[in-house]
C-alpha cells in the first residue's frame, strides 16, 4: 500500500491513464506529476514482443523537452528473452545505474540511457508483458522508498499498455475492412467504372484486345496515356478479367504522396521507427496482398522508392520502414503514367532497370481526340450519371450539342468531358444540357472587331483561320489562361479549369509555344504588334 503522501499523486495518475486512450499521451501527462515524489526526469514504457524477439519503446514522457530519444528497439537472444519474461512475471522491481541494469536484464533498459534507473515489470491481460522505466539524469539515485510508489504505478501502466494493444488491433481490423470494402466496390463498379468499358468495340478496340491477352497472367502492365484518358478504367478492366478479381484492387496516386512519406505509405512502418509512428502500419502493398495494386503516376516516385519497388518486382519481398524482418506479398503491379518514361530514364530521373520491369507489357491508351467515335456514348453515359447525381430527369445532348462536343479538342480527355457534361446539366437546370455554355462558347452576337492585344485569346472569326488541331488547342488554352490570369496551379488555375495535371499543361504549352507569362497581371512584357497599314489607328502615336 502506498504511503499517504502518494495517494493524491496516484489518483491523478489513474485519472490521466483513464482520460487518454493513447499510451503516449498518458506517459506525457503522468511524468510531470511524479516530479515531486520521485527523482525522475524521464519515463519510458517498453513492450516485450516475444514472437519477434525484441523489446521496443511504445511511449515516453519527459520532464524537460528537448532530450534525444534513446533507442526504440532492442534485439533479444533466446536466453536474454527468457530472462526478461521470467523477470516480468516475478513482479520484482530493480534499480541501479543504467549500465548495471542492462547487464542484469539485457534489452529492458534502452541503449543511450545513462544515470540511475528504476525498472518495474508490467503484466497486462492475455500475457502481454512490458516494463516501466524511470530515469534520472541529474545524478539523483532512487531508493527503497521510491520503489513503493513505483509498485503502485504498475497497475495503471499495465492497463495503458493493454489499451494500446487493443487500439492497434482495432486499427488493423479497420484497415482490413476498408480494404475489403474497396475490393467489393471495385467489383460492383463505382461511378463511371464498370465491367463494360465504353468504347470497347470502337476507339478502344485495340486496347481491349491487349487487356484480354495480358489479364490472365501476372505480368506487370504499364499503361501510357495522357491525363484524364481513362488509365484507371483500363487497370480495373485488367483486374476484373484476372484470376485476382476476387482480391482487392487498390489505387495509389504516387504523385500525391509527400516525398518523405512515400516509403511509409507504400511499404508500411514499424511502431517507433520515426516521430509520430505510434503504431505498426501496413502499407499499400500489404493491403493489396492477393490482388492488384495500381500505381498511378508512377513516374513521380523518388529514386529511393524506385529501388524498393524494384526489389518487390524481382522477388516479392520488402521491409517496413524501421523493420528488419523481410515480408512477402503476392501482388500484381499495374502502373500508369502520363510522362515520357524513356526520356526520364535518359535524364536519370527514372531507373532504367525499373523501367524494364514495369514495361513488360505496355498498353498505349489513345487520347479522346483520337477516338472521337466514343464521344457520343461517353456523353450519354455522363449525362445519365449527372442526372442521377443531381436528382434531375434523364438528359440527352441535342444534335447541335453533339456537334460541339465532336469539334472540341478535349485537352483534358475523358475526365474533362465528364466535367463539361455535369456542368452543362447544372447550367441547364434540369431542362436541357447547356453544352455551349459549359464549353465557354458564347451564343451572343460577336461585338465589333477590336485590335487584339498580344498574347490575348479572341473569339473573332479571323482567329479561327488556323483550323488544325494544334491551333484549336492553342486558342482554347489561351482562353483558359486569360480567365485564370496566367496562373497554372491551384484552385481556379488553368490546369484545374482544364482538368489536367499542371506538369502536363506546361509541357503542352511549351510544345505549342504558348507563353503563359503574357496572361499574368501587370505591365506587358512585350509591346503589342502595330496595326496593319490602312487600318484605324495605323501610323498614330501610341
Amino acid at each position: 500500500m502506498a504511503n499517504p503522501p502518494y495517494q493524491s499523486v496516484l489518483l491523478e495518475v489513474w485519472r490521466e491513464v483513464c482520460r487518454h486512450i493513447a499510451i503516449e499521451e498518458s506517459a506525457t501527462r503522468v511524468t510531470p506529476l511524479l516530479v515531486g515524489s520521485l527523482p525522475v526526469d524521464e519515463l519510458i514504457v517498453r513492450q516485450v514482443d516475444a514472437g519477434r524477439g525484441v523489446v521496443e519503446t511504445v511511449a515516453m514522457g519527459l520532464v524537460r523537452p528537448g532530450r534525444t530519444s534513446p533507442g526504440v528497439k532492442s534485439e533479444c537472444a533466446g536466453d536474454d528473452l527468457a530472462r526478461i519474461v521470467a523477470w516480468c512475471r516475478s513482479g520484482r522491481i530493480v534499480r541501479g545505474p543504467a549500465g548495471s541494469l542492462r547487464e542484469e536484464l539485457p534489452g529492458v533498459v534502452p541503449a543511450g540511457l545513462d544515470g540511475p534507473c528504476l525498472a518495474a515489470p508490467l503484466v497486462a491481460e492475455e500475457g502481454l508483458l512490458g516494463a516501466l522505466i524511470l530515469a534520472s539524469h541529474a545524478g539523483r539515485a532512487f531508493d527503497e522508498g521510491h520503489e513503493a510508489l513505483a509498485a503502485e504505478l504498475i497497475d495503471p501502466f499495465a492497463v495503458a499498455l493493454e489499451n494500446d494493444r487493443r487500439i492497434r488491433e482495432l486499427v488493423a481490423l479497420r484497415e482490413a475492412v476498408e480494404a475489403e470494402n474497396r475490393s467489393l466496390l471495385s467489383r460492383l463498379g463505382r461511378h463511371d467504372i464498370s465491367d463494360s468499358v465504353i468504347g470497347a468495340e470502337t476507339g478502344l478496340k485495340e486496347v481491349m484486345g491487349h487487356i484480354q491477352l495480358v489479364a490472365p497472367s501476372d505480368a506487370p502492365v504499364l499503361i501510357l496515356g495522357e491525363t484524364g484518358s481513362g488509365k484507371e478504367v483500363v487497370a480495373r478492366a485488367i483486374h476484373a478479367r484476372s484470376r485476382r478479381s476476387s482480391g482487392p484492387f487498390l489505387r495509389v496516386n504516387c504523385g500525391a504522396i509527400p516525398t518523405e512519406l512515400v516509403d511509409s505509405e507504400l511499404f508500411g512502418h514499424e511502431r517507433g521507427s520515426f516521430t509520430g509512428a505510434v503504431a505498426d502500419r501496413r502499407g499499400w502493398f500489404e493491403r493489396a496482398d492477393g490482388g492488384t495494386l495500381f500505381l498511378d503516376e508512377c513516374g513521380e516516385l523518388p529514386l529511393a522508392a524506385q529501388v524498393r519497388l524494384l526489389r518487390i518486382l524481382q522477388d516479392g519481398q520488402f521491409e517496413r520502414v524501421g523493420g528488419e524482418k523481410p515480408r512477402h506479398v503476392d501482388v500484381r503491379i499495374v502502373a500508369a503514367t502520363n510522362r515520357d518514361l524513356e526520356r526520364s530514364v535518359a535524364l536519370g530521373e527514372f531507373r532504367q532497370d525499373l523501367w524494364y520491369r514495369l514495361a513488360v507489357f505496355p498498353i498505349h491508351l489513345p487520347p479522346l481526340r483520337e477516338r472521337r467515335s466514343d464521344i457520343p456514348a461517353l456523353a450519354a453515359h455522363f449525362a445519365l450519371r449527372a442526372a442521377r447525381r443531381l436528382g434531375l430527369p434523364p438528359l440527352v445532348a441535342s444534335a447541335e450539342d453533339m456537334g460541339l462536343l465532336l469539334d472540341y479538342p478535349w485537352p483534358g480527355n475523358v475526365r474533362e468531358l465528364a466535367a463539361v457534361i455535369e456542368r452543362a446539366a447544372i447550367l441547364g437546370e434540369g431542362r436541357r444540357l447547356e453544352v455551349a455554355r459549359a464549353l465557354g462558347i458564347s451564343t451572343r452576337p460577336a461585338p465589333a472587331a477590336a485590335p487584339r492585344a498580344a498574347g490575348r485569346p479572341t473569339d473573332e472569326p479571323g482567329a479561327d483561320a488556323d483550323l488544325s488541331l494544334d491551333g484549336a488547342t492553342t486558342r482554347h488554352i489561351e482562353r483558359v489562361l486569360a480567365l485564370a490570369r496566367g496562373r497554372i496551379e491551384g484552385p481556379g488555375g488553368a490546369a484545374d479549369r482544364l482538368g489536367i495535371n499542371p506538369h502536363t499543361l506546361r509541357s503542352r504549352m511549351r510544345k505549342l509555344g504558348i507563353d503563359w507569362d503574357r496572361h499574368r497581371p501587370g505591365p506587358p512584357r512585350r509591346d503589342p504588334p502595330a496595326p496593319p497599314l490602312g487600318s484605324p489607328g495605323a501610323g498614330a502615336g501610341v
